[in-house]
């Protein structure tokens, strides 16, 4: 059980000795560490103890048949980082290689820089935080904003039981970002958090929970990265999204971790009535990623977009899972995810629309889209239909193949090398999802990361 106040200020492991692996006492020793309210403290204890019953996934598993965590070994992963890095009073004092994932100043109205569960940076124009618009870390807002945080985290959008890895964050997050735009503001220009992997060793639990009041319009775009590698390179994630009648939120989700890392993440959209979302989700980086992302379409007249890149070479294996649940009628959802694979890479995605026996007049359509550049690489592509209504649209599709021979000619006879010419096929190949990013700084960078990627020998 959770230990009282005094308890806690003896806990007997020092937060500066940080021992590997997951445990009661580093759950005591964190919260300590976090200075967490009572309300969060009970939480973790009682993740804790459904990821001490929940089963490892295995291969047995239908959602994990394709992915195998062989090689996974958590008794290796530190929990926590122990002395947060120095804060940054300006962008010029942020590292050389993270100031590369910035978007331009002119660009956006707020950033926040995260590292190994620390904030580092932080900025917000004074227009926004006059209109009420709170844009801050996660340690931050479950002490000074709990009205506007506790009904959410965790509850309704990604239940601390959800899974094995949505346990593991639960018991142990830290750090990460809560937006919260009021009723009726629209945010110009998009707001961004970079959450920074600097200590290889250190497991990432970044948190993301973004609230939209009625009526209100806001971007937000999130990137994950790696400054360093190593072999116990681990992230457990979870993001919430709730966008409230007539809200509007284009959420753009970047992952660029390590190429030796695992990554867990858990995603979930809540959208009411005539409320509209576009997510799209980019995937570079990793050893192995399980994501799961799921829209619910709770009330009428919600739509969502959900557009996915993907670009692996090497023998990385990216397994994405998503859902899309339609419980009300008169709503719509669509989805494109689009993925390059080369060398012996390895690519899942199981993709559902599942359709309330009350959604009438649904309109939902998913696709994925994969450009095979290797003998060697491989994509499975799952698409599902679980359908209760008897009145509405629900489709879907699947490719699979090499580039074309005939398209290869056309471009190598206009002196083109073959190198030359594969990368200007993937860019066209990408180019309808690239061009829906918001940011003109970051849709070139990450253009330049997927050619750079899949031009590597």
């Amino acid at each position: 059980m959770p230990m009282t106040e005094k308890a806690l200020q003896k806990v007997t492991m020092p937060p500066l000795m940080v021992r590997s692996g997951f445990s009661g006492e580093a759950i005591e020793a964190l919260s300590a560490l976090r200075k967490d309210p009572a309300w969060v403290r009970e939480r973790r204890w009682l993740a804790w103890r459904f990821y001490e019953e929940i089963p490892f996934p295995t291969t047995n598993d239908e959602r994990w048949r394709r992915t195998s965590l062989a090689g996974l070994d958590l008794d290796r992963v530190l929990p926590w980082r122990a002395e947060p890095p120095s804060p940054a009073l300006s962008i010029k004092e942020l590292p050389t290689a993270l100031r590369e994932h910035l978007a331009l100043a002119e660009e956006t109205a707020g950033l926040l820089v995260h590292c190994d569960g620390f904030v580092q940076f932080r900025s917000l124009s004074d227009e926004l935080t006059a209109k009420g618009v709170i844009f801050t870390d996660m340690d931050t807002a479950v002490r000074e904003y709990a009205p506007w945080v506790q009904p959410y985290f965790m509850t309704e959008a990604v239940p601390i039981d959800s899974n094995k890895f949505a346990a593991l964050h639960a018991a142990f997050w830290q750090g990460g970002t809560f937006l919260y735009v009021p009723r009726h503001v629209r945010i110009e220009l998009p707001l961004q958090a970079v959450v920074v992997k600097e200590n290889s060793s250190v497991g990432n639990f970044a948190h993301t929970l973004v609230v939209v009041e009625e009526g209100a319009e806001v971007t937000y775009v999130e990137d994950y990265l790696s400054l360093t590698t190593g072999d116990n390179g681990f992230h457990s994630g979870v993001v919430e999204l709730f966008l409230k009648p007539g809200a509007r939120l284009t959420y753009v989700y970047l992952q660029n971790w390590a190429e030796d890392l695992w990554n867990f993440s858990t995603q979930h959209a809540v959208l009411d009535r005539d409320s509209y979302l576009l997510w799209i989700a980019g995937n570079l980086g990793s050893r192995l990623t399980k994501t799961f992302s799921r829209v619910t379409l709770r009330y009428p007249g919600a739509s969502a977009e959900m557009l996915g890149i993907l670009a692996a070479s090497g023998t990385q294996h990216i397994d994405l899972d998503t859902y899309q649940d339609h419980v009300a009628p008169h709503c719509a959802s669509d989805l494109l995810y689009k993925s390059v694979l080369k060398d012996r890479a390895r690519s899942v995605w199981h993709g559902m629309i599942w359709a309330h026996k009350e959604a009438q007049k649904t309109n939902a359509y998913q696709k994925n889209e994969n450009l095979i550049l290797s003998d060697g690489a491989r994509a499975d592509s799952i698409p599902g239909l679980e359908i209760e209504a008897n009145d509405l649209r629900c489709t879907h599709g699947a490719t699979a193949g090499k580039i074309d021979p005939e398209q290869l000619f056309y471009l190598m006879s206009r002196g083109l090398t073959r190198q030359q010419a594969e990368r200007m096929i993937v860019q066209g190949f990408f180019e309808p999802l690239l061009t829906r990013i918001p940011i003109e700084s970051i849709r070139h960078r990450l253009e330049g990361a997927i050619i750079e990627k899949m031009a590597r020998p």
